[in-house]
């Protein structure tokens, strides 16, 4: 097992921008944006921002969806950029490109995250970025391994952005992965909160058994 690098690790030249996944329809949730659950009295979505922002994420976009308007109301506060798929039916390989593509480029990594993972936080982003830095050189694209399960972010150098939307547009993260797999490290570690996402109302009570954190749906705003 691999021991985890600590937080510090990270060199403070070494620059990170970051795509933030919150498209989907929540289909299993009853038609709900999940990034809208709120833990602690604190959406998801708002979560995830402050933890690659204060993890030290340089450019951060969020790619909206399903429910856009909704959510955006929540991040007027923020310095991020906010895109809409136009089409977040068709598959989530087209909201990752299209987050990568509003990405500036002039960043040493990028870090693909999902608005559905609740746990989340600055320190996990900064075990994972120099987790990063200190991969196997041959490798350029690292994702968490923890207990046998592949987990999430996932993050990978600026190269591995430009050859993925060099691809056709049914290449996204998972397939460029799978035909690459030298250039790729798993990031063999013990951190719960990278295997821990939401997709229906059953894991919202399992991460109440599991962690004893509740998450609840915002208040309704009454007219």
């Amino acid at each position: 097992m691999t021991t985890a690098p600590a937080v510090n690790a990270t060199k403070p030249s070494f620059s990170v921008a970051a795509v933030l996944l919150a498209a989907g329809a929540g289909t299993r949730m009853g038609y709900k944006p999940k990034s809208l659950l709120e833990l602690d009295g604190v959406p998801l979505i708002r979560r995830q921002i402050m933890a690659l922002q204060g993890a030290g994420v340089t450019e951060l976009v969020i790619v909206l969806g399903h429910h856009a308007s909704e959510i955006a109301l929540l991040l007027q506060d923020f310095a991020i950029k906010l895109v809409t798929n136009p089409n977040p039916e068709a598959s989530p390989i087209s909201s990752q490109r299209l987050g990568l593509q509003s990405l500036s480029g002039q960043t040493d990594a990028v870090l693909m995250a999902l608005a559905d993972q609740p746990l989340i936080d600055a320190p996990d982003v900064q075990q994972l970025i120099a987790a990063f830095q200190q991969r196997p050189t041959a490798t350029s694209l690292l994702f968490p391994h923890v207990q046998g399960q592949p987990g999430n972010p996932v993050i990978f150098t600026s190269a591995v952005r430009n050859a993925m939307l060099a691809c056709p547009p049914e290449i996204g993260c998972k397939q460029w992965r799978q035909q690459h797999t030298p250039q790729v490290h798993a990031f063999d570690c013990d951190n719960l909160h990278f295997v821990q996402d939401l997709d229906t109302p059953e894991d919202i009570d399992k991460l109440r058994l599991s962690s004893g954190r509740q998450l609840r749906w915002p208040t309704p705003t009454l007219p």
